[in-house]
Order: structure tokens, then C-alpha cells, then sequence
């Protein structure tokens, strides 16, 4: 039989480069499937939208989460503030971003369950538009009177304003803001009437609150911790579920009898509607590692916060809760953003 010229310079070639160049042929082979999994979500930096501008609850919680989420994800996570109109362009930006997961939102119950009833043409569903990650922390709010107000509790001020409409005063960090919907809210199933003195932010509402110009101030508790911890105002309730363990001797709304009513200002991350499965899942399991870490929980706690821990059905379960409540109770009560 005879050998062909092929053969022969095979047989030729030394073993070890034969084994050498098979090597090099089995990686060739193998390269598609590499490159595959290289481009395993994410290749590239992720970007968190914040809908307000730096400091504040959404930028502290955004910032937070974002430097830890980075370290876990082994890429780098940026924070982008894009504020207007309240909180609606940044959040519609989000909504209608490409979904792909490089692009994400810090959501609260501002931009996510109040804007729903407070705008009757809100270029976003809350509940359509986006999927939740994971909810990190929920702040209480502390309703405070001027510390001259002769008034000693939130009964007292019902008492007071139920037979003087319109006499007394609450202060708010704008139409349409946290602070006013609680409180219009909270007077709507009180029964009662107090006028509305809205301002441009918080820090305008307590100079005139601390100069005894308006009788009443909804803030977020860590906020009004400073106040009320100083003394310069009174601390009359607190709006969560339960007391708040910086005012432990403050009594929820609930407990005061003035109305049924609970509000907890809840932040975490949001992504783009018909995200992939996949890139959910990444996105879900690397946050909650984040989110429950010791020294983030502590950090929260700090800032006068409650850490969250849930999983993704009682997230979207709160977040419809939330929704559907406060739309329903804003638009009732007939609060307006404008």
C-alpha cells in the first residue's frame, strides 16, 4: 500500500507539536462558545437614573446601592441624575429606555404610587412599565408643629381645626410632594380643613416653620430628626406601621385615632418592562446580596431608615398595593400636583 504525501509529513512532524497543534485545534473549535460566554450580561456599565437632583432619599439610596452593586456584579454601576417636572422625566426616561438592563431606575413611592393620581396623563404605568429588582429601605414620615403651636397632640389639632376651618397651616416642599399628599391626605379622612402653604423644597418649609410662620411640617423622620431631637419643633405623629425607633415616645397616626392611615416612602430599583428573564434574574440575585450585606443595612439604619428584605411576588405585591391605595385615596381627597 502506499503512502500518501499527507501521511508521510504528518508522521514526520515530532509528537509534541502534533499535540500542540491539536490543541490549538480544539480551541478553535471552542472560541465561538467562548466568545458567547464573555458576552454574558454585563459587558458594559450600568446606569442608574435617579429622578431628582443629588441628595435627598433617591440619590443617597441610589448612590449607595449602586457603589455596592458594581463591587458584586464585578462592573462598574453609575448614577444619573436626571430631574424635571417633580419626578416624571427621569422615570419616563427609564420607562421607555432600551430593555436590556444596562439602563435602571431608582423607584420610591413618589415617582411610582403618588404620580399615578396626582397627573391624569402620567406617560408612565407604574405597573406596566417596569419590574422590580428590589426594595432596599422604607422611611417614616414625622409630622411636626412650631414649637409655640398650643396645640399638644394631633387630637388636639383636629379638635382645633374642626372648629376653625382653615385657621391653621401646614407647609409642604411643593405641590404634588411627599410631604403634601400625606398631609392632604391625612386631613381629607380627618375631616378637617388646614390650609396648604406649599414651598420651593423642604429647607424653605422649616425656616418658616422654625420662625413660628406656619403651624404644621410632614417631613421624612431622618430629616426631622435634627429638628425634633433639637428641640425647635414637636414631633406629633409618625406615619408608619409602627413607632419610629428615633421618636419612640411618638405615636403612629393610627394610634393617635385622627385617621387610618400609613405611609412608608419605600426605595429600590426598577428596570425597563420586557427586560430578558435572564438578565433579571442576574440583576435580582447580585442586588440582594447588596441590599442584605451587614454594612449597607447599617448604613440605612443610620439614616434613620428600615432595611427591607423581600422577595420579587411581595415587592410587586406592595408596590401594586401601594399604587392602587394612593391613587384611589389622592384622587378622592381631589390633590393636585398643580
Amino acid at each position: 500500500m502506499k503512502t500518501s504525501i499527507f501521511s508521510s509529513s504528518v508522521s514526520a512532524i515530532p509528537a509534541p507539536l502534533r499535540f500542540a497543534a491539536a490543541a490549538l485545534l480544539l480551541a478553535a473549535a471552542f472560541l465561538p462558545l467562548a466568545h458567547a460566554l464573555s458576552g454574558t450580561y454585563p459587558t458594559k456599565v450600568v446606569k442608574v437614573v435617579v429622578p431628582q437632583p443629588p441628595g435627598g432619599g433617591f440619590d443617597f439610596v441610589g448612590r449607595l446601592l449602586a457603589d455596592r452593586l458594581g463591587k458584586q456584579m464585578g462592573q462598574g454601576v453609575i448614577v444619573e441624575n436626571k430631574p424635571g417636572s417633580g419626578t416624571l422625566v427621569g422615570t419616563d426616561f427609564v420607562a421607555k429606555a432600551a430593555p436590556d438592563g444596562y439602563t435602571l431606575l431608582v423607584g420610591s413611592v413618589s415617582n411610582l404610587a403618588l404620580n399615578p393620581g396626582l397627573y391624569p396623563n402620567l406617560p408612565y404605568d407604574s405597573l406596566k412599565d417596569f419590574e422590580p429588582l428590589g426594595l432596599a429601605v422604607a422611611y417614616s414620615y414625622t409630622l411636626m408643629a412650631r414649637k409655640d403651636l398650643p396645640l399638644a397632640s394631633l387630637q388636639e389639632v383636629v379638635a382645633y381645626a374642626r372648629a376653625n376651618p382653615r385657621r391653621l397651616t401646614y407647609a409642604s416642599a411643593g405641590n404634588g410632594s411627599g410631604q403634601h399628599v400625606l398631609a392632604a391626605a391625612l386631613w381629607h379622612l380627618a375631616g378637617v380643613e388646614i390650609t396648604h402653604v406649599p414651598y420651593r423644597g423642604a429647607q424653605a418649609a422649616y425656616q418658616d416653620l422654625l420662625g413660628g410662620r406656619v403651624d404644621l411640617f410632614f417631613d421624612l423622620s431622618p430629616t426631622a430628626r435634627v429638628q425634633v431631637d433639637a428641640g425647635t419643633v414637636r414631633a406629633l405623629a409618625v406615619s408608619g406601621a409602627a413607632r419610629n425607633p428615633m421618636h419612640p415616645a411618638v405615636p403612629t397616626l393610627h394610634e393617635t385615632g385622627a385617621a387610618a392611615l400609613e405611609l412608608e416612602s419605600w426605595f429600590g430599583y426598577f428596570a425597563p418592562a420586557k427586560t430578558p428573564p435572564e438578565v433579571l434574574a442576574r440583576l435580582r440575585s447580585d442586588l440582594a446580596k447588596v441590599i442584605a450585606a451587614p454594612d449597607v443595612t447599617e448604613a440605612f439604619r443610620k439614616a434613620g431608615g428600615k432595611p427591607m428584605s423581600l422577595d420579587t411576588a411581595d415587592t410587586r405585591a406592595l408596590v401594586q398595593r401601594d399604587v392602587e391605595r394612593w391613587t384611589r385615596l389622592i384622587r378622592d381627597a381631589g390633590i393636585k400636583a398643580e
